[in-house]
């Protein structure tokens, strides 16, 4: 015979059943015990019209139980001899309780029978919308994750589990659907530098007067054409490894690496203002120097002539912050959400015109996230953008 499953409804079934049974029996035990007690206590005995009252003694104690009758003999009182009245209540009470101990045991027997029936119906109808969330949850697949449980009732275990099931699902639609993208923006940036090589060799094989200048020439363009392929690679990996989050922390000083990002990135004719306090935090250093620098030449690429550039590093409230902001053109808030995204421009287009990536911002926010860091925007009043990381301090 195969065993049934030790399921959740099976252990609470049995968990039910056994409680009411031990209840049960425990219940049973106590009122037998009262019950022996009042029979072998004071009693009645019918003899005729008359009664005799007498307690349980040893029979070899007859004198002492006929001393304690509890009332002299009166007037035609019928008194019988005190060892067959004690030999019949002895009789009665042993049968009395040898019934009550039988009916118990029965009723007993009955009942955990009962109780085992309704506590599996009971803990069948308690485990239903458990039931209802794991079908629904295995009959969602990375195609339908736009499908909700929508668990409605009282504010329960069950109603909180299915909410937070439904959180977990629009998240990962949106982190899908972020995938596809993704996956469909590095597609196009990746294909244009390679549609642009096999150009470039084409036109040079098909030049008859081709000579080794023009050679040359081509061989330049594809190097740099290989170039940009490469940092867009790098980007890629930098924001896939930050997505991954962090293996290990390490102390990491802002007000360091801000000031040798900023002399690195050059000033193209600009006013740079640093103001750099103290501020530490722990993380990746690598990745930490990787947010300074885009953030800082994000601020100089995205300018006006004679612009103006501020980097700055603070504690604040317990965290290590770091704020950069130029001047530019202006930022409409609704905007503010989509520079962060890959492969996205404020006007709209595409980034392959050699400026840029268009994942240097993304990398930010990736870079952030992995350190717990907070990142705000604010578009500055006249034209330009301010971006605040606050990590948490060491």
């Amino acid at each position: 015979m195969r065993l049934p499953a030790p399921t959740i409804r099976l252990r609470l079934t049995l968990i039910y059943g056994g409680l009411f049974t031990v209840s049960a029996a425990a219940l049973l035990a106590i009122t037998y015990v009262l019950v022996n007690h009042q029979y072998t206590g004071h009693f009645f005995i019918s003899s005729g019209r008359q009664a005799v009252v007498a307690k349980r003694f040893d029979l070899t104690a007859l004198p002492k139980a006929k001393a304690l009758l509890l009332s002299p003999p009166a007037k035609n009182l019928l008194v019988a001899d005190p060892k067959i009245e004690l030999a019949a209540a002895q009789g009665q009470s042993d049968a009395a309780l040898h019934k009550l101990f039988v009916d118990s045991a029965f009723a007993l027997a009955v009942m955990a029978l009962f109780s085992l029936w309704l506590g599996w119906v009971i803990a069948g109808r308690a485990l239903r919308p458990l039931r209802t969330i794991t079908e629904t949850t295995r009959d969602i697949s990375a195609s339908s994750l736009h499908r909700r449980l929508g668990i409605k009732g009282p504010d329960d275990e069950i109603t909180q589990l299915g909410s937070t099931v439904d959180a977990l699902l629009s998240r990962l639609e949106t982190s899908f659907d972020a995938q596809r993208q993704f996956v469909a923006n590095a597609s196009h940036e990746l294909r244009t530098p390679l549609t642009l090589e096999r150009t470039l060799l084409e036109l040079a094989l098909s030049d008859p007067n081709a000579s080794i200048e023009s050679y040359r020439h081509t061989c330049e363009q594809l190097l740099a054409v290989g170039e940009q392929q490469e940092r867009l690679i790098e980007a890629l990996l930098t924001l896939s490894r930050s997505q991954r989050g962090l293996a290990d922390r390490q102390p990491v000083d802002l007000a360091a690496i801000a000031g040798a990002a900023t002399v690195a990135a050059g000033h193209d004719g600009l006013v740079v203002d640093t103001r750099l306090e103290p501020a530490q935090t722990a993380g990746d250093p690598r990745l930490v120097e990787r947010l300074v620098a885009n953030l800082v030449s994000n601020a100089i690429r995205h300018n006006v002539a004679d612009g103006e550039v501020e980097v700055a590093t603070e504690t604040r409230n317990g965290r290590a912050v770091l704020t950069v902001a130029n001047t530019g053109q202006e930022i409409r808030p609704s905007e503010l959400d989509r520079i962060f995204q890959p492969f996205q421009r404020l006007d709209g287009s595409r980034t392959a015109d050699g400026t840029g990536l268009g994942l240097g911002l993304s990398i930010v926010k990736a870079i952030a996230d992995a350190h717990d860091a907070a990142v705000t925007t604010e578009a500055r009043p006249g034209g330009g953008l301010r971006v605040s990381v606050a990590f948490p301090a060491l």
